[in-house]
């Protein structure tokens, strides 16, 4: 009977620690979300429950789950499945080095770069790889309620502190998640680095370009800093290092978008009486309207009441930075500030305040979870303060939808300060980012390169945050085949930084 006891305990130990090792499970490429999230929110779920495999059918493709701990740090964790699909190259003479992408935010699903590679000129030379991090989309567990999002739409229907809506709101998440058995110390950018180092190893991969861009770009760069040996190449589009603190940064990076904008509106703008000093003007108006309320009746949706919804200048910021972000859309922003100068803001408020309103725009658990261990752990509130007496019309404006606050209700531990700290390294790397980009400054690309020389750094005009697009792709391909050659200009509104 002793014996017998023994061998069940025995059993059981190595079960254990058989459980907390990564694995991979393959299956096929149509990945459904987390049933306990569907389960959640049915009505919202019909088209996008189920990632099908879109991909062309002349491609062979592998597709799996990572199975790792949730939290590396217990040894009782419980194991997360984090999916993957490998797009085969069907070149006979294709590289050894397949490119890797994980996708920013963070947050953002990745999946769906899978469907696209095909039809690129990397599935030509080398294997690609789309990796799903922890807590997005099609992970399981994905990190989603809508509990922020409620308090949102209730603090615009009635006129609520949108701060203090929004920390119950944050409550309300995290106490939703932890009813579900989640660890949220176990989503953050250190994790998920290991993630992507287990996943290298169990497909046997030694030799691995990888590629990213904004939050992802910074977390390639840590995969870098964590397995140098296993990193070929990195390319990265308008990339946030890991060890820049983003909100001590994020006010003057705006600013700095908009001034070269106004710069190019003075310079090429034949209408000299409406955009004249447009820039001070700017500054001037938003700077008079702050502690002021504006009100704008909206109609949620057909036979609803309707309803007078308060904003301030931090909606009409909203409007602009959204504006911003987009590249087709940057050569409006001009005109339409002078429109908000003029008082007219319905035409580009309404829409704004009609989407937060009955939409779920809100960030999920892992934007939070990550935000708050990677960034909010180490800023520094007196820099911040130090911002707004330069620009005082940005205090109360959260250009993150992530904030300190928010993270002190959710009260995560941070990532490791040697994951904060920069590293020097000669991997090879491509960065490119726009010169309007209103997130992460061009001066990113100069910092990184002061740390990886080997860097080769472009500057997109008239370009805004994730440059994508012909020319980066072009410059991409080129890289990866040969990443110590010196690259070109591919055109005039493209430069060597």
């Amino acid at each position: 009977m002793r014996q017998t006891l023994l061998l069940i305990s025995l059993l059981s130990i190595t079960t254990f620690v058989f459980s907390q090792q990564p694995t991979i499970q393959y299956c096929n490429c149509r990945f459904r979300m987390d049933s306990v999230y569907i389960r959640s929110a049915p009505e919202l779920l019909k088209s996008d429950s189920l990632f099908p495999n879109k991909i062309d059918s002349s491609f062979h493709t592998d597709c799996g789950y990572l199975l790792v701990p949730e939290n590396r740090k217990r040894k009782n964790s419980k194991t997360i499945r984090l999916p993957f699909i490998i797009v085969r190259s069907k070149n006979p003479g294709k590289k050894k080095d397949p490119v890797l992408f994980t996708s920013g935010g963070p947050g953002n699903s990745s999946l769906g770069w899978a469907q696209g590679i095909t039809r690129s000129t990397l599935i030509e030379t080398r294997d690609c790889i789309a990796f799903e991090q922890r807590g997005t989309r099609y992970a399981i567990p994905y990190l989603r309620n809508f509990e922020l999002d409620s308090a949102w739409h209730e603090a615009y229907r009635k006129n609520l502190s949108k701060d203090s809506m929004t920390l119950e709101g944050v409550k309300r998440y995290k106490k939703r998640l932890l009813s579900r058995g989640i660890d949220l110390e176990g989503y953050n950018s250190d994790q998920t680095v290991n993630d992507i180092v287990d996943l290298l190893t169990l497909l046997h991969i030694d030799s691995v370009n990888l590629t990213g861009g904004s939050y992802s770009g910074g977390l390639m760069m840590a995969v870098a800093q964590k397995a140098p040996s296993l990193v070929r190449s990195l390319v990265l589009d308008s990339p946030l290092p890991t060890f820049t603190a983003i909100d001590e940064d994020e006010p003057v990076n705006f600013n700095e978008a908009l001034h070269i904008l106004f710069d190019h509106c003075a310079a090429d703008s034949s209408n000299h009486e409406l955009y004249a000093g447009l820039e001070q003007r700017f500054r001037d108006y938003f700077t008079s309207i702050i502690g002021k309320n504006f009100y704008l009746p909206v109609q949620e949706r057909p036979g609803a009441p309707v309803i007078q919804v308060a904003y301030t200048k931090n909606e009409l910021l909203q409007v602009i930075e959204s504006t911003m972000f987009d590249a087709s859309r940057i050569k409006d922003v001009p005109y339409l500030i002078t429109r908000l100068i003029a008082g007219d803001h319905e035409q580009y408020v309404r829409p704004y305040l009609e989407r937060v309103m009955t939409r779920y725009t809100a960030p999920d658990g892992m934007r939070m979870s990550v935000y708050c261990a990677d960034q909010s752990a180490y800023h520094d509130e007196k820099i911040i303060a130090q911002l707004y007496e330069i620009y005082p019309y940005m205090k109360g404006y959260r250009i993150n939808d992530v904030y300190k606050a928010m993270c002190d209700c959710l009260n995560l531990p941070p990532i490791e300060k040697t994951s904060k700290q920069p590293f020097y390294s000669t991997i090879p790397a491509l960065i490119g980012d726009g010169e309007m980009d209103p997130a992460c400054r061009p001066l990113y690309m100069t910092e990184i390169r002061h740390y990886l020389p080997n860097s080769q750094c472009f500057l997109f005009l008239n370009r805004s945050h994730g440059v994508g697009g012909k020319d980066f792709y072009q410059l991409t391909q080129q890289f990866i085949d040969h990443p110590y050659n010196r690259l070109q200009e591919p055109d005039s509104l493209v430069k060597k930084y």
